[in-house]
């Protein structure tokens, strides 16, 4: 920055302003709606479901009393399967219990034996299974029922960055199954719903909060479950002002809805504990503002002083 646009920049009266006119959004758009956490218990806890067979499943089938009837077969595409003595049998959909009853009455039907007793054991399931997506990733086998904290574990455990209110996509269910962890072990019961096959987990991050401008380290700064950050915690967790901060002048920006809001804050009382230290929400943008003239003396020094001293008294002869 050279000396003439410097002494520009100081000259009263002409400081550039800029309009904002608020995010591109459309009016009907929503954002950062909150989520709330769902309460219907029939919701959270359904009735025991029992395994459906579907297409790719490996079945093992016994038939009691003999050792020559035990075919291994999978179910295909069109969710059928190919049983000797039998022909073509279709399971897709029935419950265990159901296919077995229909494979004896098939058997019983063709005059193969007078009372068949099948069992069918699911040996390979490979839709038995539950997605975690966003902050973790995996699928994890589930074959009847888990609990929500055992299919986190297996998928390693909650990241550092995750958020403690996970969502649940469950077929058949309209809406999202939304539950709130929380930090309490002693209430951790509550929040330990049953998952089954074909649940989408998902795992969302925790909000960030954004610095910008004179701060030591501009970052952004995620924020953690159930603790409170305040503008000072963040920035000293920025590293602290640089020398060239405009401390009077400090700009939280915050979006609520579709409208972008901008408060201007003095830094100085808020050190001096003389303004309150206002918490920060997920998403704040925190603007420290650069003084130009602290700015250059910070990069050239004493030799920008005496500089900017001469530009000075040029102006006043003038």
């Amino acid at each position: 920055m050279t000396l003439a646009t410097l002494f520009l920049l100081w000259l009263p009266g002409r400081a550039a302003r800029a309009q904002f006119s608020g995010p591109a959004f459309n009016s009907k758009t929503a954002v950062n709606v909150p989520t709330t956490p769902t309460t219907d218990q029939a919701i959270l806890y359904p009735a025991g479901r029992d395994v459906r067979l579907m297409h790719g499943d490996l079945l093992t089938i016994h038939l009691y009393g003999t050792t020559d009837y035990a075919p291994v077969v999978r179910v295909e595409l069109d969710g059928t399967i190919q049983l000797p003595l039998i022909g073509i049998v279709h399971v897709e959909g029935l419950t265990v219990i159901e296919a077995e009853r229909l494979i004896a009455t098939r058997l019983k039907d063709a005059g193969m034996y007078r009372d068949p007793q099948v069992t069918i054991a699911l040996t390979e399931s490979p839709n038995q299974v539950v997605t975690l997506s966003g902050e973790m990733h995996g699928v994890i086998p589930v074959v009847g029922t888990k609990r929500l904290y055992d299919v986190i574990s297996a998928g390693g455990g909650l990241p550092p960055m995750a958020s403690h209110v996970v969502t649940i996509n469950r077929p058949g269910v309209a809406q999202p199954i939304v539950v709130d962890l929380g930090n309490n072990p002693a209430e951790s019961a509550r929040a330990d719903v049953p998952i089954f096959p074909g649940d989408t987990i998902i795992v969302s991050k925790v909000g960030v909060v954004y610095l910008l401008g004179a701060f030591k380290t501009p970052s952004a700064i995620p924020l953690r479950e159930y603790t409170p950050l305040t503008l000072m915690q963040a920035a000293a967790l920025g590293g602290g002002m640089g020398y060239e901060a405009k401390l009077g002048d400090l700009r939280l920006i915050r979006t609520e809805g579709v409208e972008r809001k901008v408060v201007q804050i003095d830094l100085k009382q808020v050190m001096n504990g003389k303004a309150p230290d206002p918490v920060l929400q997920p998403d704040d943008i925190v603007l420290l503002p650069t003084s130009a003239m602290k700015a250059a003396i910070k990069s050239g020094g004493v030799s920008t002083l005496l500089g900017l001293a001469s530009v000075l008294v040029f102006a006043a002869k003038q």
